[in-house]
C-alpha cells in the first residue's frame, strides 16, 4: 500500500561465506603467539609490523626475542637503536624497526606507555596506517574493525566478485565490499578478519591456490566461472632481488650489524662490487637514519 514501510529484513549476502570460513578457522587455525590468550596490545601491534612483507615462519621467532627483551612501549622507547636494528635481524625494511622505536616512544609520551584503543588515536601513532590500526582494535581490542591485507582482498576478489586477483592497488570498490562483507558484530568483526586472512594466507593463495581444502569452495563465484585468468596480470610488477639496491643495503646492514662498533669505510666498500650503486645505497641508509657516518667509518646508530 502506498505510504506502507517495507518491513522485509534485509538480507545479508555474506553470512554464509563468513560463517563457513569461520568455522574453518575455529578448527584449523595456527597456534601464534600474538594469538594467544595472554596477549598485550603490544605484542599484536609489534606482530602486525613486523608481518608486513614478511612470512610468519621468519617473523615468530624474532617476535618472541623481541618480546622477552622488550615486552612493553617503554622497554623499547628506551633501548639503544643500535640493539633494536640489531634485534630487527634479517626482517628486512629495517626502517619499521625504527619506526616501532618512534612509536613506542610516542605511546610513552602521550598515552603513559599503553598502546591506545581506537583506530583514530592508532593512526596517530608513527608508523601505524590504516591496516595496522585496524589489525590492532581487532585482535588486542576486540572491536569491529574492517581488516584488509592482501590475503583478505584475495578471498574477497575470488569468493565474492569471480576474478583471479584483485587490482594492483586498492580500489574504491574493494573498500565499500570490505565494510559490506564484515559483520556489525564486534566478536564476529574479529573473527571474520582473522579468519579471511588466514584463509588467504594458507589456502586460496595468489598463485597455487588450494581449491581442494577450502571451506567455500561450493560458494566462490571464481571457480564457478570456470576460473579466469589474472585480468591485471600486465600490470603487476614483480619485484626483483638479485642486484637490486635493496639487495645492496641489506648487505651493508648486516654487515654493521655483525660487527662489534664502527666500520672502516675501506670494510664497507667490500660488501659489494659496483662502487657507484653502493656509495648511492650507503648514502640513502644514513638519509634513512639506519646508519651513522663519522668520517671514513660507519656504525648503526646510538
Amino acid at each position: 500500500m502506498p505510504g506502507t514501510l517495507d518491513r522485509t529484513p534485509s538480507v545479508d549476502a555474506h553470512a554464509e561465506l563468513r560463517g563457513a570460513v569461520g568455522q574453518w578457522f575455529r578448527r584449523t587455525a595456527r597456534d601464534l603467539p600474538w594469538r594467544a590468550d595472554d596477549r598485550t596490545a603490544w605484542g599484536v601491534l609489534v606482530s602486525e609490523v613486523m608481518l608486513q612483507q614478511t612470512p610468519v615462519v621468519r617473523v615468530e621467532p624474532v617476535w618472541r626475542e623481541w618480546m622477552e627483551r622488550w615486552p612493553t612501549p617503554g622497554d623499547l622507547a628506551a633501548a639503544p637503536t643500535a640493539d633494536v636494528l640489531r634485534a630487527w635481524g634479517r626482517l628486512g625494511y629495517p626502517r619499521r624497526a625504527l619506526r616501532l622505536q618512534d612509536c613506542a616512544r610516542a605511546v610513552v609520551e602521550h598515552h603513559d606507555g599503553e598502546v591506545p584503543t581506537g583506530e583514530e588515536a592508532l593512526r596517530a601513532l608513527p608508523g601505524i596506517g590504516e591496516y595496522t590500526a585496524a589489525a590492532v582494535t581487532a585482535f588486542a581490542h576486540g572491536r569491529r574493525a574492517v581488516v584488509v591485507d592482501t590475503n583478505v582482498r584475495r578471498v574477497l576478489a575470488r569468493a565474492v566478485e569471480g576474478v583471479a586477483l584483485p587490482a594492483p592497488s586498492y580500489t574504491a570498490a574493494e573498500r565499500r565490499l570490505a565494510h559490506a562483507t564484515a559483520p556489525a558484530d564486534d566478536d564476529a568483526a574479529t573473527l571474520w578478519a582473522a579468519a579471511s586472512m588466514e584463509l588467504g594466507a594458507l589456502v586460496c593463495t595468489a598463485r597455487a591456490p588450494r581449491c581442494g581444502a577450502c571451506p567455500v569452495a561450493d560458494l566462490c563465484a571464481w571457480r564457478r566461472a570456470g576460473r579466469p585468468a589474472d585480468e591485471h596480470a600486465g600490470r603487476r610488477r614483480t619485484q626483483a632481488w638479485a642486484g637490486t639496491d635493496r639487495q645492496v643495503r641489506g648487505r651493508v646492514m648486516g654487515l654493521l650489524r655483525d660487527a662489534p662498533g664502527p666500520v672502516l669505510r675501506d670494510v664497507v666498500a667490500q660488501a659489494w662490487p659496483d662502487a657507484a650503486q653502493l656509495d648511492r645505497c650507503v648514502a640513502s641508509l644514513v638519509e634513512d637514519g639506519l646508519v651513522e657516518q663519522d668520517g671514513e667509518t660507519y656504525r648503526l646508530p646510538a
